[in-house]
């Protein structure tokens, strides 16, 4: 099958969405597949407001139409909400194409914590956009639950995976500081909620890995708080495995990809009770979820390391990359 990924997010960017799509194309071309990814390499780009490292292309419509036509996809899957996304929907809406779309990210949360806008106006065009797609990919039953409130329908599970191999407990080269090391891994932005952690009174050292537009500031603010920028592959999994306990103090995430990185590292997660973490977590056994987060990451500090990696092997990409095929909807032709 010829599959057409079209996506705002993409390379050089690095978050959840980005490696969810990367490595769900690496199995589908494993599994046989050809998979065009259709982002914004292709096109002129600007920096998105407030948010600079985000490319935003620019007019994207004749060459995504060019692009599609050109390629032939027996299915296509727009996975975000920007403006390659509305080109793609408008392009399968214009010549009556069956399509799929994902909801990855809680844009409606990220606009009203930025700008103030109400969420109902948020979800209102989010309601718009992904009506018309036979199917809208979600990642957990409750995040489907929470948007069929919203009045949002034809939702479908897509859950996320997590590579073993790359992300394994390790001993070796640990994290210089004061033990504990309570670790935070994501952007560095408004919307994640960071200072949730920086602020807890904790005994020991505390990590932020990763960039964003609050780095500079939360660097200033907390200048105890080590912020030794992104890290990936190999360097990521052992700042995961040398560290102590995972904190994930967003409230805003549909997932939490980071959440099973950690957990494969062997390392406990502490977190809100929230819609993502409780989805993943198992309360007391491979971390805690309280509204005291201070408490939760000092409870996590005695969870088995080997039950946290026993769980995340049972998040599997290759399962989940068949479960994302089966969602598709294929053109007829």
């Amino acid at each position: 099958m010829k599959i057409a990924i079209i996506t705002d997010a993409w390379h050089p960017q690095l978050n959840g969405v980005v490696r969810t799509l990367t490595r769900t194309k690496s199995e589908l071309e494993t599994l046989g597949h050809e998979v065009e990814v259709i982002s914004p390499a292709l096109f002129k780009t600007i920096p998105c407001p407030t948010y600079p490292e985000i490319l935003l292309s620019l007019w994207p419509r004749r060459k995504l139409r060019r692009t599609l036509q050109a390629f032939r996809p027996d299915a296509i899957h727009v996975a975000t909400e920007g403006p390659l996304g509305l080109a793609a929907r408008a392009y399968c809406v214009k010549h009556r194409l069956p399509f799929t779309t994902a909801f990855h990210t809680r844009f409606p949360e990220y606009v009203n914590v930025r700008t103030g806008l109400p969420l109902r106006v948020g979800y209102a065009f989010m309601r718009w956009f992904h009506r018309p797609a036979v199917r809208t990919m979600v990642s957990t039953e409750s995040l489907k639950r929470e948007l069929e409130q919203w009045g949002m329908r034809h939702l479908v599970l897509w859950s996320r995976g997590v590579d073993t191999e790359l992300f394994k407990p390790a001993t070796e080269n640990p994290l210089p500081g004061d033990r504990p090391i309570f670790l935070y891994v994501g952007r560095v932005a408004v919307e994640k909620n960071i200072e949730a952690f920086l602020g807890l009174e904790l005994s020991g050292s505390k990590y932020v890995i990763g960039d964003g537009p609050d780095v500079e500031r939360l660097r200033k603010a907390y200048p105890e708080v080590r912020f030794p920028g992104y890290k990936t592959g190999a360097d990521l999994a052992r700042h995961y495995a040398t560290a102590d306990v995972f904190v994930f103090p967003s409230k805003t995430d549909t997932f939490g990809l980071v959440i099973l990185e950690a957990l494969a590292c062997g390392l406990p997660v502490a977190a809100y009770p929230v819609q993502g973490p409780v989805d993943i977590i198992v309360n007391g056994e491979t971390g805690y979820v309280d509204e005291d987060l201070r408490q939760a990451a000092l409870k996590a500090l005695s969870v088995d390391r080997n039950k946290c990696r026993e769980y995340a092997a049972n998040f599997s990409w290759p399962e989940n990359t068949k479960r994302f095929l089966g969602n598709l909807c294929p053109i007829a032709n």
